[in-house]
This record gives C-alpha cells, structure tokens and sequence, in this order.
C-alpha cells in the first residue's frame, strides 16, 4: 500500500496515512487516460454553430431569368450556394459532440489519474480542511503553508460552501468535493490536496 504524509492546515506533518492499492496504487494507464480526457473535452464542447441553407438565406424567391435563351448558365435562385450571399452546404449545425465510456472504462481512468499523482508524489492529504467562513487570504495561507504554489486541486468529502468560496479566486486554484473527482482536473492541476475523509470517500467508492 502507498504511504504518504498526512497534514494540517498549519502545514505540520500529524502522521502518515495508507491508501488503497487498488484506487492510489495500480500502474496507470496511459492509453484509457487520454481517452477519459478526450471524452471530458468533448463533452465541454457548446455546438451551438450553425450556418444558413439555401432554404434558410432570407430572398431568392424568383428566378433570376429565364431557363433558356440568355446565353447565361440556368439558375432558379439567387440564394443558391454558387451565389455571393447564398446558402452553405453542408454547413455546420448545432449538435452534442458528447459521448460515453464503458464504466468500467471511466473507472480505471480516474484510478490511473489519482495513482500518477501518488507517483508523481504531487498529493497532499490533509487532516481536515474546515474554514470558519469565506476568505481567500486564509485559503491562500493555508496554501502556502503547503508549500503549494502552482495550479491546485482542492478535494473534500464534502460540498463546504467556505472552501469553495475561498479558493475560486485563486487563479490556478479548483475546489471539488469527493463525488465531483474527475480525470480532467486531476491531470491539468500540478498538486491534488485531498482531505482525509475524501480519500475514504473515494476509495469506499472505487476500491
């Protein structure tokens, strides 16, 4: 089992905690991670894009001239797509670029994203994180308390409006509780600072 030190908000080592084999310390891997993430993104996509058709361009109700006898190519509309101001084709429109991973699929993903950060000893596990009321100037002591000075991933077991309040205008800076632990945010953030009872959260679920 992967052993690693265990914090308080003052940045003191208190003890050591075990984590779980199966959730912290399997090899990761690298392949289902970047399919995780590519879902992640593809999902954050908006597809709200979207040009007109030659039915949809406002005008071109009459025919511009005659079929036959002008000398000119045959048109019917002045909104077709050869025209200046006419409809796209094939045009972009909007749909849901998101799609799903087999469970089990999403599951090894999020064990291989927490064990690189135990291997990449880029995890904190703090003894609690409990803040008395919103304040990013406690939050950013705390942080420097933990020799944290890069882009972070806040973790707890759960949803604490104080934190969350005190960390969102920390640039770099992301709070989720212990349900919300996604790939994604575990691999762009440089350090994972997860709370004790979030670690038995998370491992209670993926062990």
């Amino acid at each position: 089992m992967p052993k690693v030190a265990l914090f308080n908000q003052s940045g003191s080592q208190v003890g050591d905690i075990e984590l779980s084999d199966a959730v912290f310390g399997i090899e990761p891997n690298e392949h289902v991670l970047h399919d995780a993430v590519v879902m992640q993104q593809a999902s954050l996509r908006q597809g709200t894009h979207k040009t007109k058709g030659r039915s949809e361009v406002r005008g071109g109700g009459r025919k511009p001239w005659r079929q036959k006898g002008t000398g000119r190519a045959r048109q019917g509309s002045i909104r077709s797509p050869q025209w200046v101001g006419g409809g796209v084709v094939f045009g972009p429109t909007p749909r849901d670029y998101g799609y799903k991973l087999p469970k089990k699929v999403r599951r090894l993903a999020i064990k291989s994203a927490l064990s690189s950060k135990v291997k990449a000893a880029e995890i904190v596990v703090l003894e609690e994180l409990a803040l008395n009321a919103p304040k990013t100037k406690e939050m950013v002591s705390i942080l420097s308390n933990l020799s944290v000075d890069r882009k972070a991933l806040i973790v707890t077991a759960d949803y604490n409006d104080a934190v969350a309040l005190s960390a969102r205008n920390i640039p770099g800076v992301t709070f989720v509780s212990a349900e919300g632990v996604n790939v994604l945010d575990v691999l762009k953030h440089d350090k994972l600072i997860i709370t004790k009872g979030a670690v038995e959260k998370v491992e209670e679920v993926l062990a």
